[in-house]
């Protein structure tokens, strides 16, 4: 194992040139060549080369070629490394040049005398055991071989028989030592090997012969039992390296942990690796990985996220194995956004994921039904290259198969077919699901169909789909057989025996059916709720009152149910109280006390279950029809009428029954239902309401106001406004919390123009209007970009005596810096500051930004500073704010600071933050340190969007340092952030301005098919083309530009910046 190798064991010795002051010469140096690969003739020591004058060379350049060669050589072998092939000479003294002549080595790593007792030993690997005698083969290599060389035969050996016998024989010469070492070099051996036994006993003799065993002597038995799958004696071992008080290598441990968790021994893995942190040995990056992995596969997920943040903070980044199992461990443990978030730091790290990432996240958004992130992830895996395989084919069409795009589903399994993936069941069985979805029983039948005939076993869930097919075709003898097949497989699913029931059910098998619930009862089947229900229905329906008072008896025993509002529905509607067991314990106890003591008494029948199981009541008024009980029936339907509160279903039907009965139901129910409609955004039943109250609408203002709230929910502004304009019309009074929520719905849908008409109508019909209300027209009109008008509704406020407020005076604040009346801006802010009115955040943030965008970057900070001791904590927007104003001032110090004092108030900075402070570094010409910030952010799970690199790329190009330039823009590639048009230009300019035509040439044609058509890219080929002399093209993009109607930018020059750098 050559990481087990130690100091002692080296082959060679690296000979440094002896330093001197003196002149270098002949006479106390030689000139000769390193051992490479190349053999070369070696110089005998003495200096009779005689220098001889330079031949005059025939051409001028001929010496400068000659120079140039010897420097590309020197160049060539400096970037070869170890394996350089040209000559490498070094100097050696005289007394070093002796030595090496008396080693006889000629250009081998030993000497000749070593090199041919190696190949004498590993010959004998050709001849049988006992066959030769080691004396005799080594008898003329007695007495010439020092320890160390007989080390190395040994070492260099490949058979464990050679080791064994060049080993006893070794013991038997003078120059033998009993050392550590040369046991190490045994031992390893017979572990490659997988010698075991006589591993051990070497081991043994080791200790017997006075070798104190070593770290490496006892990391390489450790090895060698963990290669061989030893793991017994290999913890045996360890415990007793642990008595001596020995700590392993890390790469031991490694060798260790690897091959334990290969056998799935996560639980020794995770005890080697506390020792291990126990003993301070330092993990390294395959460390890390190995035991996260077992802490996954334990299900261990906080540990083996501890172990990933101190992997992160000891600066390995983790393998996509690694993200992998944490992403799938996490969502399996229902931890979604853990999954997203370590997903989105996977990719910021530029690690592209796997088949089984992306088939993990997909099936995360599929359970959470958020398809449109599944459609990115599958955008995102298509543009990486990433090609999907049958389960991520097979999660495709599940998620098509919920939005109702069979087709497309349909399309997706013939695909996979056609490349020939499709060989795992759950394939076939998503593709009959998506059938049976959609009603098309025959085609689900048919997929398994298909996979029965591609000789594709039945799994439990195949059975299950397939009885849901039968039992909606209603065939019965089918169900029947598969319902025995499934029966086959363990005992029957809850829903399964649903599906059978119903089946039973449907067609009026009651026989059947009652036979079926006795088998269950039999076989002990674990009911459900909906199972329960189902009995019950059937029960109730036939009018079995005694079957259905035992079954509910049977439910109130179990203790799952406890909780159930079906099952305390049947109590109440039954008892008129509800029974309630706290647990399955009490049960007993309960039958031995009074009844009074078990039931739980309730004040009245609605008091008892708050909200009563509709189809409990339901199901129990069929039963006591059934049997005519007059009593018990006009108590359920009592209890119905009170549960309609609440239930928008039901109050409709209570609405429209009263005006059946020619009465006219209260403004306030009307309006509430409207309400509940519009939240529900079921518009067309609320204007069902709307329309039946019409006759009677004169001047019901809250019919109205909510029917307008209704279509504002629900996106129809056009008809709320229609609505607004009929009750100005009719005269109806219009609140003032009508009207504002009438302007902002329509600011927020664009129509400023629609907004500005009702404001002015509000004014003209002199509505009553509150403080929010005129906060709600400003904002309007501010955002509706009409200063003028937001300036004279203030002053209309005022006039008004309607008091303003903090949000008041900072939206003035907006509309008077937005017109660039700063010193109105500056008054409103003082005003507010001497008034009584409590300052916010808000207010001091619009004012920081005005002044900062007017240059006074001075006031702005004194603002801030002011903003502070007022103690108003400011946040994140504040801070971005003032990081903006500093980068835009180039005052990158300040900017350094204020991201210091952020991080103490406990406000982390993201992504505009960081981009603020990357823009100030690079308005101060100080690149490495924004090209640090973007580090500093990927280390804290930020992914630095084109922005944060755009700024960098733009400023290097500007400054004509296009290598770095040419850098940035390929990380961008490499982090998978695809340049933009932006980046583009900023590229083309930065060639463009410093003269590197073939170039700028070559990124046009890569871009020009990609991008949109702009003016400055094109510009910039046409001034290219004609630099390059390529009339032609040139002619063409121009031609294109006219056609298009985009003017042709003729100030564009080349080379413009080059005399000035």
């Amino acid at each position: 194992m050559d990481s087990l190798k130690t100091a002692f064991l080296s082959t060679t010795t690296t000979l440094h040139p002896i330093p001197s002051k003196q002149p270098k010469n002949l006479t106390s140096y030689i000139s000769c060549n390193s051992i490479t690969p190349d053999p070369w003739t070696l110089s005998d020591g003495n200096n009779s080369y005689k220098k001889q004058k330079k031949k005059p060379l025939s051409d001028d350049n001929a010496r400068r070629i000659i120079k140039g060669k010897a420097k590309y050589l020197s160049v060539l072998r400096r970037n070869q490394g170890s394996h350089a092939q040209t000559p490498k000479w070094i100097q050696r003294s005289p007394e070093q040049m002796v030595q090496y002549l008396k080693d006889d080595r000629d250009g081998h790593l030993y000497g000749k005398h070593v090199v041919a007792a190696i190949r004498i030993v590993r010959n004998l690997a050709t001849k049988t055991q006992g066959s030769y005698n080691m004396r005799e083969v080594m008898a003329s290599f007695v007495t010439k071989l020092t320890f160390k060389e007989m080390c190395i035969v040994l070492k260099e050996q490949k058979g464990w028989r050679q080791v064994q016998d060049f080993f006893s024989w070794m013991k038997l010469q003078l120059q033998y030592q009993p050392s550590v070492v040369v046991y190490t070099i045994v031992l390893r051996i017979y572990g490659q090997v997988g010698k075991i036994k006589l591993a051990e006993q070497t081991f043994l003799e080791m200790l017997e012969a006075g070798c104190e065993p070593d770290e490496v002597a006892c990391g390489t038995m450790l090895c060698a039992y963990a290669r061989w799958g030893r793991h017994k004696a290999m913890l045996s071992f360890y415990s007793a390296v642990q008595d001596r008080r020995i700590v392993p290598s890390i790469a031991v441990f490694n060798f260790m942990i690897s091959s334990l968790q290969k056998k799935s021994h996560h639980k020794k893995v995770i005890f080697l690796w506390r020792h291990m942190t126990d003993a301070g040995v330092v993990p390294n990056h395959f460390t890390y990985t190995i035991v996260i992995c077992s802490y996954a596969k334990e299900g261990l997920l906080k540990n083996a996220f501890e172990v990933f943040n101190d992997m992160r903070k000891s600066q390995f980044i983790p393998e996509e194995v690694t993200y992998s199992l944490l992403i799938n461990l996490s969502a399996k443990q229902g931890n979604w956004d853990k999954s997203l978030n370590l997903y989105e730091e996977m990719r910021c790290q530029g690690i592209i994921p796997s088949n089984y990432t992306c088939a993990t996240l997909l099936m995360l958004h599929y359970r959470n039904r958020d398809y449109q992130k599944a459609l990115q992830l599958l955008s995102e895996m298509d543009k990486i290259k990433i090609a999907a395989d049958e389960v991520i084919y097979g999660i495709i069409i599940r998620i098509y198969g919920k939005l109702g795009l069979y087709d497309d589903a349909q399309k997706t399994f013939e695909d996979i077919e056609k490349l020939g993936l499709l060989n795992d069941e759950k394939t076939y069985v998503a593709m009959a699901q998506v059938h049976l979805n959609a009603g098309s029983i025959e085609k689900a039948l048919s997929v398994l169909e298909l996979m029965r005939s591609r000789n594709i076993w039945y799994s439990r869930f195949a059975y299950i789909v397939l009885l849901q097919c039968y039992s909606m075709k209603e065939d019965v003898a089918s169900a029947e057989v598969t319902f025995q097949a499934l029966s086959k497989t363990g005992l029957p699913d809850a829903a399964s025996c649903k599906d059978m029931l119903n089946l039973y059910a449907r067609l009026g098998l009651l026989e059947k059916a009652n036979a079926f619930i006795v088998r269950m009862r039999k076989d002990l089947v674990q009911f459900d709720e909906e199972l329960y229900m189902s009995v019950m229905k059937l029960y109730c329906n036939e009018g079995m009152l005694k079957d259905a008072e035992e079954l509910t008896e049977e439910m109130r025993k179990t203790a799952s149910f406890k909780d159930s509002k079906f099952l305390q529905t049947l109590l109440m509607a039954k008892h008129g109280e509800s029974r309630i067991i706290v647990n399955a314990d009490e049960s007993l106890a309960a039958s031995k006390q009074p009844e009074t003591l078990v039931l739980a008494k309730a004040d009245n029948v609605g008091n008892a279950v708050n909200q009563p199981n509709i189809m409990a009541l339901k199901m129990l008024l069929s039963l006591y029809m059934e049997n005519g009980d007059d009593g018990k029936t006009n108590h359920i339907v009592k209890i119905l009428l009170q549960s309609a509160s609440g239930n928008v279903a039901k109050a409709q039907s209570i609405h429209e029954l009263v005006i059946k009965l020619g009465d006219r139901p209260t403004d306030a129910a009307s309006a509430s239902l409207i309400t509940s409609y519009g939240r529900l955004q079921q518009l067309k039943r609320a204007h069902e309401v709307f329309s039946s109250v019409a006759e009677f609408l004169t001047s019901s203002k809250p019919i109205y106001k909510s029917m307008i709230d209704a279509y504002l929910k629900c996106g129809k502004p056009d008809e709320a406004l229609m609505l607004y304009n009929e009750m100005i019309k009719k005269g109806i009074k219009v609140d003032a919390v009508t009207i504002s929520v009438l302007v902002n719905a329509m600011t927020s849908y664009g129509k400023q123009q629609e907004s500005e008409n009702i404001i002015r109508k509000s004014f003209q019909e002199k509505h009553e209007l509150d403080t929010v209300a005129y906060n709600t027209f400003i904002k309007a009109m501010l955002e509706a970009g009409k200063l003028n008008f937001a300036s004279r509704i203030y002053e209309q406020m005022l006039t008004s005596e309607v008091v303003p407020s903090i949000q008041t005076y900072s939206t003035m604040i907006s509309v008077y810096g937005r017109g660039h009346k700063l010193t109105k801006a500056i008054e409103m802010f003082n005003l507010v500051s001497s008034s009584d009115v409590s300052m916010d955040e808000k207010a001091y943030t619009t004012m920081i930004s005005y002044y900062g965008k007017a240059g006074r970057s001075q006031e702005a900070s004194l603002l801030f500073i002011k903003m502070r001791e007022e103690g108003i904590r400011p946040g994140k927007v504040t801070y971005n704010i003032m990081m903006n104003m500093y980068a835009s001032v180039a005052l990158d110090d300040e900017a350094e600071k204020l991201l210091q004092a952020m991080e103490k108030d406990g406000c982390s900075p993201d992504s505009f933050t960081y981009q603020a402070l990357i823009r100030a570094y690079t308005v101060s010409q100080k690149f490495l340190k924004a090209e640090e910030t973007i580090i500093a952010m990927q280390k804290k799970g930020l992914c630095p969007s084109i922005a944060h690199f755009g700024y960098l790329l733009s400023a290097y190009a500007k400054h004509g340092l296009m290598k770095d330039a040419e850098r940035i823009y390929g990380e961008l590639t490499r982090a998978a952030l695809f340049p933009d048009l932006e980046c583009h230009c900023s590229m083309l300019r930065g060639y463009m301005d410093y003269g590197h035509v073939e170039e700028a040439i070559s990124l046009f044609e890569h871009v020009s098919e990609s991008v949109q058509p702009d003016r400055y890219l094109l510009s910039s080929a046409v001034h290219l083309y004609r630099f390059a002399g390529d009339e032609l093209k040139a002619s063409s993009i121009l031609d294109y530009m006219n056609r298009l109607g985009i003017p042709f930018l003729n100030t564009l020059e080349i080379g413009s910046k080059m005399i000035a750098s």
